[in-house]
């Protein structure tokens, strides 16, 4: 159990740590030196992305292949592109160690730490999304919190993304069914089972914590926990396994992960395999192809209103995600299953669990629902890659469902006496999985940053000063998350025009 009892004064007052002895990578390094290994410290003049050596080039780590880390392309995966990302409206000083995580047999495992000079007493993990790199929440976390004096970490869920393979390849995916490029994920090979994205994200917590008292003197008061998509998954696991860690978190769109249908590999299937038929309609909704889509749990599919070039929603994921991601994820837990002579359309997990272990492989890491500090999911309607109603819904189920198992209080006003932790659901009408889409082809959809941004503070006021969240509600086009909301519970449409 970690101790919060130090430099109470100090915290109750607001007082920034400025006045501390000035920060040093070698503190900092002298005590994490049994956590970390290749590790570098600099004293930055800006902490946030407008100083150019805050996130490393792509391919910057001598001896990987390209495109096994690429953190300038991590960044923009999360966060709209310039203007929309984080405004920034000030330099931040401090430290930034990088590193990876000593023990790794893998030796993937990667961890940074940003220390402001002007520190707040607060600590922010975040998670990672996809495959990608400790740099992936730097325009949309990073950016948000250290401005805010919040020392911030990050990991890479202990593995590298992906370098570029051949068909010949039997742990190869192609990025989508149109083409014949082959790419090899880290994350499918020996040593990396999905298990570890738990291990990490409460890991980087730990160390951060050590890092921060290092730095400071003083641990942090309050470490809250912070991602999106896979990354939101670890938030969930962070605040289900580890409340001596963590005092609260944001999932921002996280993964559903379950056993029990719906899962990434019961929903991914019919879209891989009726899409083919739907495109050859000429995009036609009123077709059988688009209709099994649906019917799968997937928002409807919409045309692009903005661009140089016409496409869908559907069509987008299907170029970028659909695939690959099954692929992905079926060569890690269900590796006997001969993807491209059995079919990626084709699969199918309730058949296969009589005939593989990917029940168990699932199990392993599933979500249990079973939160033991205060949660905030925010998640779009319009998800395409996660439909909302098999991933941010369904975890708000798993929750409710836990929590009626224990016989928990669901007086909302009970939350802070140590009964039922407050959880509640933020949709976000018209939001998609990937924020770009917004700016780039569909000017309907909505942007999901700025409700996950303005959930964090929520919680910090929830956690720390007794205020009670906001009730679970749908927030209309243009809107923001209200104590009184329009719509309380969930959208009643996908889509509004």
């Amino acid at each position: 159990m970690i101790l919060r009892t130090c430099s109470t004064a100090f915290f109750s007052l607001g007082i920034a740590f400025s006045a501390h002895a000035k920060l040093t990578c070698a503190d900092v390094l002298k005590a994490l030196s049994r956590d970390l290994v290749d590790a570098t410290c600099f004293v930055s003049t800006d902490l946030t992305t407008n100083n150019d050596q805050t996130t490393p080039q792509n391919n910057s780590i001598p001896g990987l292949p390209p495109l096994a880390f690429t953190p300038r392309t991590d960044r923009d995966v999360i966060s709209p592109n310039a203007p929309n990302h984080t405004p920034i409206t000030k330099a931040v000083p401090g430290l930034q160690i990088q590193a990876r995580f000593a023990g790794d047999p893998t030796n993937q495992a990667r961890f940074l730490l940003r220390l402001p000079n002007d520190w707040n007493g607060r600590l922010v993990v975040a998670g990672a999304s996809g495959t990608r790199s400790e740099f992936n929440g730097d325009f949309a976390w990073s950016d948000f919190v250290v401005q805010k004096g919040y020392a911030y970490a990050s990991q890479n869920k202990g593995v590298l993304n992906l370098q570029l393979s051949t068909a010949a390849d039997p742990l190869a995916c192609r990025l989508n069914p149109d083409t014949p490029v082959f790419v090899r994920f880290f994350d499918n090979e020996a040593g990396q089972p999905f298990t570890r994205w738990t291990e990490f994200m409460i890991k980087a917590g730990q160390i951060a914590r050590d890092g921060v008292k290092a730095a400071y003197g003083p641990p942090p008061r309050y470490t809250y926990a912070v991602g999106t998509s896979n990354g939101g998954y670890q938030v969930r696991r962070a605040i289900e396994e580890a409340p001596h860690v963590f005092d609260g978190g944001v999932d921002w769109e996280g993964t559903f992960v379950d056993p029990h249908a719906p899962n990434i590999l019961t929903d991914l299937p019919p879209a891989v395999l009726n899409f083919p038929d739907y495109r050859a309609s000429g995009f036609n909704t009123a077709t059988t192809a688009a209709r099994n889509i649906v019917a799968a749990g997937y928002p409807p599919d919409i045309a692009s209103d903005i661009g140089a070039v016409a496409t869908t929603l559907w069509n987008n994921n299907w170029l970028s995600f659909w695939e690959v991601t099954l692929c992905q994820w079926q060569k890690r837990l269900d590796p006997t299953y001969d993807t491209y002579v059995s079919g990626t359309g084709t699969y199918n997990y309730i058949n296969r669990l009589s005939f593989s272990n990917v029940g168990a492989e699932v199990a392993a890491f599933q979500n249990t629902g079973d939160i033991s500090r205060p949660l905030i999911t925010v998640a779009g309607t319009m998800d395409s890659l996660l439909p909302i109603d098999h991933h941010a819904r369904a975890y708000a189920r798993k929750v409710e469902s836990a929590g009626n198992k224990h016989g928990r209080d669901d007086d909302d006003d009970r939350d802070r006496h140590d009964k039922r932790p407050a959880y509640r659901l933020y949709e976000v009408q018209n939001g998609n999985h990937i924020e770009n889409y917004k700016q780039l082809n569909f000017s309907k959809l909505e942007f999901i940053q700025p409700h996950a941004q303005r959930s964090f503070d929520l919680l910090v006021d929830h956690v720390e000063r007794g205020s009670t969240l906001p009730p679970s509600q749908c927030i209309a086009r243009g809107a923001s998350i209200s104590d009184t909301p329009a719509q309380s519970g969930h959208c009643a449409s996908f889509f509004v025009p």
